[in-house]
């Protein structure tokens, strides 16, 4: 219609103003009648005429429907007083867990006890201070003396995509589930319609404690699936780890609503799902496309809601004979629910403008939103707060950031930032971008960086259940919830903290049911005994760095200030060096191991340690206190495009497209068969991953051009961190470092087969027999890698790929006559063929340090207590190969001291620190093929309050790599 139209005024009409005047003449003079007639007769009834009114058959139902959709959702009337759970499998016994310290969740997590807990029908039935009518005279309730150790809530990952996209990936099952490419909003779409039960990702995330998660879409659809790519609101589900009974998606579920199963509960259940904002819906648009998506269906929505409105108004007044049917459509039902305030909205949406866009349209359609998935929430609290009918929670990771642009300002200071402006904080792993398994790992490294102790823990526990509407069952340890339950062999934010047992509903989870014969016993928390590890670990101070962070929006200054004269370390606890016969540790005062000494460091070496020996070098010297820390080698890192890409999912930042010799014509321009690059060529410095690394004592990094499933990635490059630019003394290294290939079976997640195994083999045979020309890059560095010259270094994973490797190893040397040095990197079924690998002499990089069977290729892992006593690192270490441990992804360097921590404790005992220092340093090194450093090259790093095994230790200087025969500088923080 146009305007007009709009702007016309309709005349009023004077036949039918006349015929409204008369009808209310003849009303008036009626009832003025009836009233005469009334008065005269007195109380003699007359004859009156009845009005017959047809109510419809359903009207009952109908009013009850209008009753419901009005309704808020939540646990049952009657709930606290069930005396069996839902989810209760017949057989299951009750349990005892005594004298333990309980962490009850309650409270912001403030409320701890000393005291028993009763399980029993699925449901905890007894917490603390346990009557013992409760389990006396029963001889069916196992008892479980926790000896003074932890118990907490079961673990819930509030973003997660277990079960679609799921474990091992492959391109039939779970890689499809998580996203839709039907548009852009699709509120109609539920992941549980693609929950594979058989994700091997269950197991492991009840091995880390987690026994809850939610199932979102992804993040393509604005509203859609909640998996992996979803813009407006795809349907998730709350569901529990453990395998159930009758085998199906839906009896994993928590609470399913309404009309999923229908059962027609007492009290209608919450509902859940995902809107997502920002670039991952660039298939659909930009910000403004999505913007207006969003507004069109809520508006769709909001008409369907209000014709309901009428609807239930005419009906509740018995206006029935114009009433038709229920105004509904599918489509849109559950959007209408949103605006209904019965579901609880997970927002991914990462930057400030996102956040702006859905607080704004939360407002205009008066919607309320449960959680928010943001890294830059920390950067406008007040914003959160303007949200309709509440502040959501927020959903962080630790310290994965600068992946996409969007998450370039995320910070490790987020979580307390947040706590500090009143806003509830949860922890989340967005499975599989990280392991489901560690999610306590993310509340480890919050707590690290400044979350208090009581908020860090109900990050995943509490915090998480009250955002999703499931306090009353899950998230607390209190009488009436659901029996899931976690039994630690340490404090849960001791890093390395292991389950003992988990309780899912009651039933044991952990250890492991064995299955026949099997011998299911697994030894925890060997080497964690005493009351320190009972006690959450201190942590750093870092509000100099919050406040610089606040400060500077996100991207504060990482470079530390340089001094090239003198420096004195004060209160020296010992130094640590690294050389070809392993580490040694020398106390710097070593008659008297609890005295504390100082170290004076000039051009980056040490020129005294002790301490009236050292009066005279400490006149107009820098002064760092190290209050008992330690100076230690610096740290390597390997295996990620660290310093070849700024943000990893934005091509501007990085190198750009190469050309892979196995799938493409190479230009002329290259004249090359092979197409070997040189990593160098690509080097950016000053990143922030790279800053961020050499400020957690990592200062040395070889990189590679490796891309996706390239089989010829070229030659690596090494080069210290903490360096400005590539011509600066000691920024490169080692121009060229080692050669470096990739075998493995084609990538799912591709939407092209890929390239054979035999054809890979077959072309690295070819270059390693020497058919190539050696004028051409290819041909000459494959000839130095058969002779010996330079490592060759595999990204492989598959044990049966790595036993037809070994043979072409073995086929190259008696073919030429040399000695191959060669690197099993990825390397996850290594352990399946250690002593082959050892008697072949070759090395292995494990990337991760921590195993997860993303492919099939990558399914036969050796995850470690509390599912197996042995790792894959021991495994090797055991067998006399040589390891280093590498990791993935460039933000993640930056926590090489915690790997390196992890990987001692995750052992058992079975190794030991000095072992885990050569795995990032010496042994690293050496497999790489960097030529020896010696201890007037190696830099240094200061640790204030420990050292790198010290969870209390906090980086504060650390020497700039420069060349043993160039004068250093110390950067110094704080």
């Amino acid at each position: 219609m146009s305007s007009k139209f709009w702007a016309t005024e309709v005349a009023p009409n004077p036949r039918r103003s006349s015929k409204v005047f008369s009808f209310f003449a003849i009303f008036v003079s009626s009832a003025a009648l009836s009233v005469l007639i009334f008065l005269s007769i007195g109380s003699y009834p007359l004859p009156t005429r009845v009005q017959i009114q047809r109510i419809p058959i359903n009207a009952e139902s109908i009013l009850a429907q209008c009753a419901a959709i009005s309704e808020e959702p939540g646990p049952s009337f009657d709930f606290s007083d069930r005396e069996k759970s839902d989810r209760f499998e017949e057989g299951t016994p009750a349990t005892l867990i005594r004298n333990a310290r309980i962490f009850t969740g309650e409270k912001n997590g403030s409320i701890e006890l000393h005291g028993d807990i009763f399980l029993d029908n699925g449901i905890i039935k007894g917490v603390g201070r346990v009557p013992r009518h409760l389990y006396a005279n029963r001889d069916d309730v196992v008892k479980i003396n926790a000896n003074g150790r932890w118990v907490t809530p079961g673990l819930i990952d509030l973003n997660s995509h277990l079960g679609v996209l799921s474990s091992p990936i492959t391109r039939g099952t779970g890689a499809d589930d998580v996203d839709s490419n039907k548009g852009p909003i699709l509120p109609w779409l539920r992941t549980v319609d693609g929950l594979n039960t058989h994700d091997d990702g269950y197991e492991l995330a009840i091995s880390g404690g987690v026994t809850s998660a939610q199932v979102l879409p992804g993040n393509k659809n604005a509203i859609g699936l909640q998996a992996y790519d979803t813009f407006a609101g795809g349907q998730s589900f709350f569901m529990k780890m453990r395998k159930t009974a009758a085998r199906t998606p839906v009896s994993m579920l928590i609470e399913p609503p309404n009309e999923l199963t229908g059962i027609a509960h007492k009290r209608q259940r919450w509902r859940h799902m995902k809107h997502t904002c920002g670039e991952r819906l660039r298939n659909y648009g930009n910000r403004m496309d999505h913007a207006w998506s969003f507004r069109a269906a809520y508006e769709s929505a909001r008409s369907i809601k209000e014709a309901q409105d009428d609807y239930c108004l005419k009906a509740q007044a018995g206006l029935w004979e114009s009433l038709g049917g229920f105004p509904k459509n599918l489509q849109w039902e559950s959007l209408v629910d949103v605006l209904r305030g019965r579901v609880k909205i997970s927002a991914q949406c990462d930057e400030a403008v996102d956040l702006d866009t859905m607080v704004r349209l939360s407002q205009e359609f008066q919607f309320p939103i449960a959680s928010f998935h943001a890294a830059e929430a920390w950067l406008v609290p007040d914003l959160l707060k303007q949200t309709y009918e509440g502040i959501p929670a927020v959903a962080l990771f630790a310290t994965n950031y600068r992946t996409r642009r969007e998450t370039f300002r995320g910070s490790e200071f987020a979580p307390r930032i947040l706590a500090d402006a009143g806003i509830h904080v949860v922890m989340k792993t967005d499975h599989p971008v990280i392991n489901s398994r560690y999610l306590v790992y993310e509340a480890q490294q919050a707590h690290h960086f400044g979350l208090p102790a009581s908020l860090a823990l109900a990050s995943v526990t509490s915090t998480p259940a009250a955002a999703a509407g499931l306090a009353h069952r899950i998230g607390s340890l209190t009488v009436g919830a659901d029996a899931d339950v976690v039994l630690w062999d340490s404090h849960p934010l001791q890093l390395s903290a292991t389950p003992i047992h988990v309780w899912i509903d009651g039933i044991m989870q952990i250890p492991v049911p064995a299955k026949g014969d099997e011998d299911n016993e697994v030894e925890v928390g060997k080497g964690k005994e005493g009351e320190r590890w009972l006690e959450p670990p201190e942590v750093p101070n870092w509000d100099k760095e919050r406040k610089e962070a606040q400060l500077w929006d996100g991207l504060p200054p990482l470079k530390g200030k340089r001094y090239s004269d003198r420096v004195v370390f004060r209160n020296v606890k010992d130094i640590w060096k690294v050389g070809q016969t392993g580490v040694t540790r020398t106390l710097v005062i070593e008659e008297e191991p609890d005295q504390l000494g100082d170290v004076v460091v000039e051009g980056g070496r040490i020129i005294c340690s002790g301490s009236t020996v050292c009066a005279q070098h400490l006149q107009k010297a820098k002064v760092v206190d190290l209050e008992g820390g330690s100076l230690m080698p610096g740290l390597m890192t390997y295996g990620s495009p660290l310093g070849l890409e700024e943000i990893a999912a934005e091509p501007s930042t990085g190198d750009g497209k190469l050309y892979d010799a196995f799938v493409q014509d190479i230009p002329e321009v290259f004249h090359d068969v092979g197409n070997t690059l040189r990593a160098v060529d690509a080097l950016a410095f000053g990143t922030r991953n790279a800053l961020l690394a050499y400020r957690s004592g990592v200062t040395m990094a070889t990189s590679s051009l490796n891309k996706g499933d390239f089989v010829i990635s070229g030659l690596s490059v090494t080069f210290g961190t903490g360096s400005s630019y590539v011509v600066e003394h000691g920024a490169i290294l080692q121009e060229i470092t080692a050669l470096h290939v990739k075998i493995s079976r084609p990538n799912p997640l591709e939407g092209t087969p890929g390239v054979s195994v035999s054809s890979q083999i077959g072309g690295l045979r070819r270059l390693l027999f020497g058919w190539e020309s050696r004028d051409q890059e290819t041909g000459h560095w494959f000839r130095k890698a058969a002779e010996g010259v330079v490592p060759l270094v595999i990204e492989v994973y598959s044990a049966d790929i790595m036993g037809s490797l070994l043979m072409v190893k073995a086929e190259v040397e008696d073919r030429i006559g040399s000695y191959m040095r060669v690197v099993f990197a990825g390397a996850t079924e290594a352990h399946l063929i250690a002593k082959d690998i050892a008697s072949g002499g070759v090395g292995v990089i494990l990337i991760p340090a921590r195993p997860y069977p993303h492919t099939w290729q990558e399914r036969r892992i050796l995850p470690g207590p509390p599912l197996t006593n042995d790792t894959a690192l021991v495994t090797l270490i055991e067998n006399n190969v040589k390891v280093g441990i590498g990791i993935p992804n460039a933000w993640e360097a930056r926590n090489t001291k915690m790997d390196m921590q992890w990987a001692k404790l995750e052992s058992n005992g079975r190794i030991n620190e000095h072992q885990v220092l050569m795995m990032v340093t010496g042994d690293l090194e050496d497999l790489l093929g960097i030529r020896e450093i010696d201890d007037s090259a190696r830099d240094l790093v200061a640790y204030a309050g420990g050292n790198v095994f010290d969870p209390t230790s906090k980086v504060v200087a650390g020497s700039a790599t420069l060349h043993a025969s160039t004068p250093r500088s110390c950067q110094t923080y704080g």
